[in-house]
Order: C-alpha cells, then structure tokens, then sequence
C-alpha cells in the first residue's frame, strides 16, 4: 500500500482546510469529565466521534452504562491473518479553570503564531483528531488500511478511566490486538524526538482534617484552638523528608530497577536549564543525587496537588476553620502496587493525625506503571515513523506522567505497547491557554501514517 511520506503529504495537504474545521468543532465541545453539569456536552462529543469514524468506514459501536460513553472502532477488512492495531485516545478534558487566566474562551479554539489555543487543544483532542483523521484519510483513499485497526477512545481518561476500567473485562475478545499504540504523550523537543516505553503509575487521594464545629473567632480562641491549617501543613510535612524521600513505611518496597542495558538506550541528561526553558521550573524538588529523568521517570512521589482552609477570598476574614483539606497524589514505578500504596498512605495519615483532629482520607483513582522494552517490534515501527518525518534519528523514553489505564489496556488486549504523541512540555496541558502546534498537527498525521505501514511492513 502507498503510505510514503510524499503520499501521507499530499494527503493532508487535499483537506487542509477541512481537517481543521474538523478539529475545531470538537474542540468546541465542553467535555470536561469531572464537573457533571458537562455530562450532555461529553454525551454529545461521544456521538461526534463516533460519527467521525463511522462516516469514514469504520464499525462503531458506544459502550454506555458504567460512566461516559466509551467509542469503540473497527476495521478487519485486511483479513483474521492479518496483525491488529489498537489505538487508544480521549475525549474528555480537563476543567478550565481559573477562568479568567485564559486569553481567549477556552472552547472557542483560536490561532495565535502557528498555535491552536483551547482546553484540550492538545490533551487529549488534537493528538486523538490526527490519529483519528490520518486513519480515515488513508482508508477513505486507499480503500482500505495496511492491517487491522481498532481504535478505543474514552471519556474519563481525566477521572482516572473507571468506565473503561469496568467494561474491559467483558470486552476483551473485541479488544484483542497484537499491538496497542496510546497517543496521549509528549518528547523534549521537535528536534529530538522520542517514543514512550513506559508511563508512571498513581494513587490519588483527598484528606480532611476536622478541628472544631464551626468557624471559630481568631481573637477569642487564638492561642487556645489547634488551628486545623497549621494541623494540615504540618501532617504533610511528615511525609517527605528534607531529602526528598518519602517518609511512609513501606513506600519504596519492591520497586523494579530498570537493567543498566534499558537504562542505556534512555533519552537522559536535561539539564538544569533545559528543564527551566522547557518546563519553566528549576529542577530542585524530588530526591536529592538523582538526574532529572531519574526523578521523573524512574522515582515514585508524594504530592501535595491543592489546600483548601480557612477564608481564602478578597480582604482579611480573621477565623480559625473548621476544616482543612488536601488534594495528594502519589506518581509510582513498577513493582508497587497502586492499592497497597493507598492503603500504606491512608494509614501513615491516620496514624500522625493530631488527638484533636478528627481525620477522612478518601481514595481517588489509582493505576500502575507500566514499561515496555525499547527493543519490542511496535517500538521499532514508531521510533522508524518518528525518524522518517523528523528527518533526524528518534530516541525512546519514559514519561513522569500517568495513563491510568495503560495496563488494564494492555492486559486486556495482549498487545505490545508503546507510547507516543507531539506534546511538549510548555503546552500547558492542564492549565489555562492550552495550546498545540498547527504545524504538530500534521506532523502527527503523517506519523500515525508511516507507524502503520512500519507495523503493517509496508514501509
């Protein structure tokens, strides 16, 4: 089949203009998973990507009932000899707010200096839309595709995948694939890029401490009261030492070293001032000694996500609260288990509670880290796809963050995965002004193009 670059080009070049009609219309939909008020504007994007597949040749099929609706896609005309391909996406995003730090509407996609600004611009929905467009493309071309090819896209990637978490068990013969490619990731720099051979993992967590009944009279009982903030603060304090290390019994025990060959073939060494130009942070949190892939890629965290206490509005309200909370999340490695860690957590918590502090610590989402190896065939055929339209060699990496449902995914489909996507580290995925490349986006067509005909070995 005809995938070269020059074909995958000319492509994208014929629908230009409506490729990124297409893009902006789903940017334009509020699906922002956690905040239910949004739950009928993430019911309608699930049909507006279903409809986008189905109207190119794919079977589409919406699995509701256990959450928001899941979109599952197929194409089996390559035949029951042919290898399978499954990609996995999102269309839910993360919330906007604060609002009023946004440039622009944040569902009201606009192009600034060859950058598409909107919530979800890159995360999940520009990376998910070329994918989803450079299959449709090919097959509506082409008449068919190289090999096999599903596709599931989910709307709780945000909230920690617990539909698509539920439904799997019962979905695995459709799910079954020989490979699995999750386009929701990033590199370092267009320069050089990388594919994903691994994704840490998490436990998510929020904690209240309860001091007395109501707000109390700072004058009056200052001095008296255990303020529930100062309370707060301090439990926190307790579980990472001024190291970096975290404190909590238990915490590092059967952590998996990767093997110094794995390590090897990494794309380390960012210094400190790539990692403040990149990042716009000075590399000076996590354990004390280490490199900052190290502390990113193969070291487990304890953070500390939000505070919530007390009167936090314009002027000065003199009170001592009530309550304190925290928002905490735990990023993980390979060899802990994400329910042992929320167990060994909670407890450590409710064991340094103050004796006048009543204590909640509910659990959030979790899931577990998992790496692939840098040799694996699907490695290979993104990391040649990469290379073929950077023009420049493509390294392989871990990424810091958390694909919750990276494994579930991967057991259930027995396919080897790998990890890859145009983001970068100044996109601002999960704050205000949310922005992706114009120039990535076609980037990112052309790869999804040249990985399946790497895969199919049609290259």
């Amino acid at each position: 089949m005809d995938l070269t670059l020059r074909s995958l080009e000319s492509m994208f070049e014929d629908q230009r203009e409506s490729f990124f009609e297409r893009y902006f219309q789903l940017l334009r939909f509020p699906s922002v998973s956690t905040e239910p008020h949004y739950a009928a504007d993430v019911e309608r994007c699930s049909h507006w990507v279903a409809e986008f597949l189905q109207s190119a040749g794919f079977t589409v099929e919406r699995w509701t009932g256990a959450g928001h609706p899941i979109v599952f896609a197929s194409w089996a005309g390559a035949g029951p000899a042919a290898k399978t391909a499954l990609f996995y996406g999102h269309y839910d995003v993360q919330p906007v707010d604060p609002l009023e730090l946004w440039q622009s509407p944040p569902f009201e996609p606009e192009i600034r200096a060859g950058e598409v600004y909107a919530r979800g611009a890159q995360d999940n929905k520009g990376q998910l839309f070329y994918t989803m467009s450079a299959l449709c493309s090919i097959l509506k071309h082409r008449g068919a595709l190289p090999m096999n090819v599903k596709m599931i896209i989910e709307g709780e990637e945000e909230s920690s995948s617990a539909a698509l978490k539920k439904m799997l068990p019962e979905k695995r013969d459709q799910v079954r694939a020989d490979y699995l490619a999750v386009v929701d990731v990033g590199m370092k720099s267009l320069a050089r890029p990388w594919v994903g051979v691994g994704v840490r993992g998490i436990a998510a967590f929020e904690l209240v401490l309860h001091g007395s009944d109501h707000d109390l009279h700072s004058g009056m009982v200052g001095g008296i009261a255990y303020n529930p903030n100062r309370a707060l603060v301090e439990l926190l304090a307790k579980a990472v030492d001024e190291n970096g290390r975290v404190t909590i019994p238990g915490f590092y025990d059967g952590i998996e070293e990767l093997p110094p060959a794995d390590r090897a073939q990494l794309c380390m060494g960012t210094t400190a001032d790539e990692s403040l130009k990149l990042l716009g942070v000075a590399p000076f949190g996590g354990e004390s000694g280490l490199s900052i892939e190290e502390r990113v890629w193969l070291r487990p965290t304890f953070e500390i996500n939000g505070l919530n206490g007390g009167y936090t509005g314009d002027g000065f309200k003199t009170v001592i609260p009530a309550r304190a909370s925290a928002k905490i999340s735990c990023r993980l490695v390979p060899g802990q288990d994400p329910i042992r860690i929320q167990e060994l957590v909670c407890k450590f918590l409710e064991a340094h509670c103050p004796k006048s502090m009543t204590i909640e610590v509910r659990k959030l989402g979790s899931g577990s880290a998992l790496r692939t190896h840098p040799n694996a065939p699907i490695v290979k055929a993104a990391v040649a796809a990469f290379s073929d339209v950077a023009g420049t060699s493509c390294g392989v990496a871990l990424e810091g963050g958390s694909i919750p449902i990276s494994l579930d995914l991967s057991e259930a489909s027995g396919g080897e995965i790998v990890f890859f996507g145009y983001g970068l580290g100044d996109d601002q995925i999960h704050a205000p002004n949310e922005h992706f490349g114009v120039d990535r986006m076609r980037r990112g067509f052309l790869t999804v193009g040249r990985f399946l005909a790497h895969l199919a070995g049609s290259a």
